[in-house]
């Protein structure tokens, strides 16, 4: 593995996503909590993610995190469901998660950019809020349209660049550090989440879902993007918590609602 990719696998091997909401005494309580509150901050996912649509398919989700979605594929009846992350922490999760609901998981650590399965293998390919962290996101999804069957769907979130957060982070530390030439590449991959974090137009996102035979794309305005919910393992301080309590949501809401972080697309590859 690359130093890049280890340094992104050492910063979620530190906290998997959302394992700041996972409260509880026990293993289910707090994998239950983080589910909750992901719920309550993140309602769309559901309606991207459609779970129903994965019974009787063969499912595949990248990047499975603390296993909330996996574990919602999962309750659908699927012909089969696979998991992998680049990350031990998050797997170990998932593994709980599933079996204390009484699913028996297909999960392993893997890599996005050379994924270990056949060519045509799955009916839908899931992967939320991932494949932006990988260091090569384009062949990362080279390998999606690759293990997908004729006719199979991706639905995969990655971040928008000209959002709210890349706006925020730039006045944080671009603008306010005395640094305003730094770019929201440069931005991004140093000062949200983990290293080398990417984010993508509309027209790069075309460009490497170029292969697919149809292509949906839209923008969602995150909890991120409106101060809500925790910051990450990066932004904490009293610059943060006077901005969440003075953001102008409703404004943000009503003027630019097409500039969120979550760029959320579906792609169906060529049936033969």
């Amino acid at each position: 593995m690359n130093t890049e990719k280890q340094a992104v696998k050492d910063f979620w091997n530190r906290a998997s996503c959302g394992e700041v909401y996972a409260g509880g005494d026990t293993m289910r309580s707090r994998l239950d909590a983080q589910a909750e509150e992901r719920r309550r901050l993140e309602p769309y996912i559901a309606e991207f993610a459609r779970y129903s649509s994965a019974r009787g398919k063969r499912v595949l989700e990248i990047g499975v995190g603390m296993g909330a979605d996996h574990l919602e594929f999962a309750k659908a009846q699927p012909a089969s469901l696979t998991g992998i992350d680049l990350t031990e922490r998050a797997i170990e999760f998932t593994r709980s998660r599933l079996e204390l609901y009484g699913f028996t998981p297909n999960i392993m650590v893997g890599d996005a950019e050379a994924l270990p399965f056949a060519d045509d293998s799955f009916d839908i390919v899931y992967s939320f809020g991932v494949l932006h962290h990988t260091p090569n996101t384009a062949q990362a999804i080279r390998e999606v349209y690759r293990v997908l069957a004729p006719g199979g769907v991706a639905r995969i979130m990655i971040y928008h660049k000209y959002s709210i957060t890349g706006y925020m982070l730039w006045l944080r530390y671009g603008l306010f550090a005395g640094k305003p030439a730094r770019t929201l590449k440069e931005i991004y991959a140093q000062y949200l989440e983990s290293p080398g974090t990417k984010a993508f137009t509309r027209e790069e996102s075309r460009q490497m879902f170029a292969q697919f035979e149809e292509l949906s794309i839209l923008t969602q305005l995150c909890f991120g993007d409106l101060l809500e919910g925790e910051a990450g393992q990066r932004h904490k301080g009293l610059l943060l918590s006077l901005a969440k309590r003075f953001h102008p949501r409703w404004l943000i809401r009503r003027a630019l609602p097409n500039h969120g972080l979550f760029m959320m697309i579906e792609a169906r590859k060529q049936a033969r």
